[in-house]
C-alpha cells in the first residue's frame, strides 16, 4: 500500500507519542476490524517506538470481560454503545471516545455468480442458509436483522439462518460454503475499492441503523503512553488510508 503520509508527520505522531520508553498497548478490537487492524498495527511499530497486542473477537463478549476484569487497555468496539456505556460505568476513560471507522453491511456469497440483486435474490428465498453475527453480540448482526426487517423479510428468512458468534465466524460460514449467502462486513471481502472474491451487495445505509465503531481508553491503559499513542494514531493520514482501503468511512 501506498505511503500518503509525509515525514513530517510521522515524526508528528511519534512526538505525540511523547519521549517515554517503548511500551506495549494489550487491545481488544472488533473481529470486522481484523484485516485493517493487522496492518495499522505494524505501521505503528513502524513509526514509534511502541507496539500492540491484539484479541479479535465480539464486541459484546469483550463487554462481559472488560466487565469482569479482563486487563485490556483499550477497546475497538463494532458499535457507540458499548465504548458509551463502559465509559459511563467507570470503566473506561470518557473523554477518550471516539468514532474510528463507519461500518457498512453486504450481502456476500463466495460463489462469483450468486449475488445480482440482493432484494430479489433473498426475496426469492432460492439458496440454502443465510449467515448472520448474533444480534446480541454483534453489532453488524443487530444491522443485518434491521434489514430483513425493512426488507419485510425477517419471518421468511428465519428458517434459513445460521448464527455466527461474531462477523468473522459469520464469515467463515459463507467461505467455506456452509451457507450460500451471509451479511458480512465489507471491510472482510474488500480491499482498494473493490470486493476481492466471491459476489456481494452492499446493503443501502437507510436499511439499517448507522454502524459507528467507537474506540475508547480503559481503565488499565490510562497510564500507558503505548495506549494514548496508538489511539491518536488511529486518527493519522496513514491509519485513514488503511481504513478506507476496506470500505470503511471515517468523520
Amino acid at each position: 500500500m501506498k505511503n500518503l503520509v509525509t515525514a513530517s508527520a510521522v515524526l508528528a505522531v511519534a512526538l505525540a507519542a511523547g519521549n517515554a520508553a517503548a511500551e506495549e498497548a494489550t487491545i481488544a478490537v472488533a473481529a470486522n476490524f481484523t484485516a485493517p487492524m493487522k496492518i495499522i498495527a505494524e505501521m505503528f511499530a513502524e513509526d514509534t517506538e511502541h507496539t500492540v497486542v491484539t484479541s479479535f473477537g465480539a464486541t459484546g463478549k469483550f463487554y462481559a470481560q472488560i466487565k469482569n476484569g479482563a486487563p485490556f487497555e483499550a477497546l475497538l468496539a463494532a458499535d457507540e454503545k458499548t465504548p458509551k456505556k463502559l465509559a459511563d460505568e467507570g470503566a473506561g476513560v470518557a473523554d477518550s471516545r471516539f468514532t474510528y471507522a463507519i461500518g457498512t453491511l453486504v450481502l456476500w456469497s463466495a460463489k462469483p455468480d450468486l449475488v445480482e440483486d440482493g432484494k430479489a435474490l433473498l426475496a426469492s428465498g432460492d439458496f440454502n442458509k443465510l449467515s448472520i453475527a448474533n444480534p446480541k453480540l454483534a453489532p453488524y448482526g443487530v444491522a443485518a436483522v434491521q434489514t430483513m426487517e425493512a426488507m419485510g423479510l425477517k419471518d421468511a428468512l428465519e428458517p434459513k439462518l445460521v448464527m455466527g458468534e461474531n462477523i468473522a465466524q459469520t464469515f467463515q460460514f459463507v467461505d467455506t460454503g456452509n451457507a450460500d449467502l451471509g451479511f458480512v462486513a465489507l471491510s472482510q471481502v474488500m480491499q482498494n475499492g473493490e470486493i476481492t472474491k466471491g459476489s456481494g451487495w452492499v446493503v443501502p445505509a437507510d436499511m439499517h441503523a448507522p454502524i459507528r465503531q467507537d474506540a475508547i481508553m480503559l481503565e488499565p491503559g490510562k497510564d500507558n503512553p503505548a495506549v494514548a499513542a496508538f489511539l491518536e494514531y488511529l486518527k493519522s493520514e496513514r491509519a485513514l488510508e488503511v481504513i478506507h482501503a476496506f470500505g470503511y468511512e471515517t468523520e
